[in-house]
């Protein structure tokens, strides 16, 4: 006389029951999809759940910000409202308030040239703030190259673009030093000849023709070659403000991450995409809060997850919900 056997314990039935237990995918979700044969839309899931206002509301918020700091810059040569003085390197506003880029000071210090003093004030303001609230905020919330290589993602997406070959990640840390002992073996800010970012804002001021060739090139290379492969993988200004990051107060935390239906959304749209993992599937910590420096708390992870998975959050809440 056999024992029945009990299905809990046949590993073929809990697989097939953890299955059924778990959430349908989105047929719009990057899992889903790719499940289906169909054309991933990362965050129709959120829209469908949130309305498309809540769904967007961070990259709104983000767009904002980087449209408004370079009005402040442009209304001034364009219109001769001269609110703020300068240009993203270094400026002065309201007469009042100077403000410097803490990365273009170290190249001017590896150079070999003292600061004047109002720019080392205006540096020590800029990174003061920077270390507190995360330095990739300045990539997400501030550098206008962000436009060009968020629409590159945006494209490649809509287009189906697969595969591409990205350096690795430790590429823009050498292209760091590298940006350094060139300013050392020259004596000048020899990078800020190519930075994108400087080139960028000249472009817009003045209209010079081979900056929008080399912004141009950067969206090409995001867009044909490697995915996020300029902010995520080349840039030495997002490798020294993400040195800035890693102690900061401000944090994105997946404290509801017991609700993730592995939809995949979150990964498809963050910039940084690595940093997710730890925090999200518990991969080498226990608490959900996202420690990485080269996350720039763009808050897309927020935006697009259905299932409000993550939040913004202080370094201090490590707590789940």
């Amino acid at each position: 006389m056999s024992t029945p056997r009990d299905p809990a314990a046949d590993p073929v039935v809990s697989a097939q029951s953890a299955a059924s237990a778990r959430p349908a995918l989105p047929r719009s979700s990057v899992r889903g999809a790719a499940q289906l044969g169909l054309a991933a839309r990362p965050g129709a899931e959120a829209v469908a759940a949130k309305g498309w206002l809540r769904a967007h509301k961070w990259l709104l918020l983000r767009r904002l910000s980087q449209l408004g700091v370079l009005a402040l810059f442009l209304v001034g040569p364009w219109f001769g409202w001269w609110i703020v003085k300068g240009n993203l390197t270094s400026s002065l506003t309201l007469g009042v308030l100077p403000l410097s880029d803490p990365f273009v000071l170290a190249q001017s210090l590896a150079a070999g040239h003292l600061p004047y003093r109002q720019a080392l004030i205006g540096g020590g303001i800029v990174l003061a703030f920077y270390l507190a609230l995360g330095g990739r905020l300045f990539c997400s919330w501030v550098c206008p190259m962000n436009l060009v290589t968020d629409a590159a993602a945006w494209l490649r997406r809509r287009l189906g673009l697969k595969g591409g070959k990205a350096p690795a990640a430790a590429s823009r840390y050498w292209l760091l030093g590298f940006v350094l002992l060139a300013a050392a073996l020259t004596g000048s800010l020899a990078w800020e000849w190519l930075n994108p970012v400087s080139m960028l804002h000249r472009a817009l001021v003045f209209g010079f023709g081979l900056a929008w060739g080399l912004v141009g090139g950067v969206f090409l290379y995001d867009l044909l070659i490697a995915p996020r492969g300029w902010c995520g993988h080349l840039c030495p200004q997002g490798a020294f403000y993400g040195l800035l990051g890693r102690a900061s107060l401000l944090g994105v935390s997946a404290a509801r991450r017991r609700d993730c239906n592995d939809c995949m959304d979150c990964f498809a749209v963050c910039p940084e995409p690595q940093v997710i993992r730890p925090a999200l599937k518990a991969a080498g910590q226990d608490h959900p809060l996202i420690l990485d420096g080269d996350c720039t708390r763009c808050g897309r992870c927020i935006d697009v997850c259905g299932k409000s998975v993550f939040r913004i959050t202080t370094r201090f809440n490590r707590s789940e919900s």
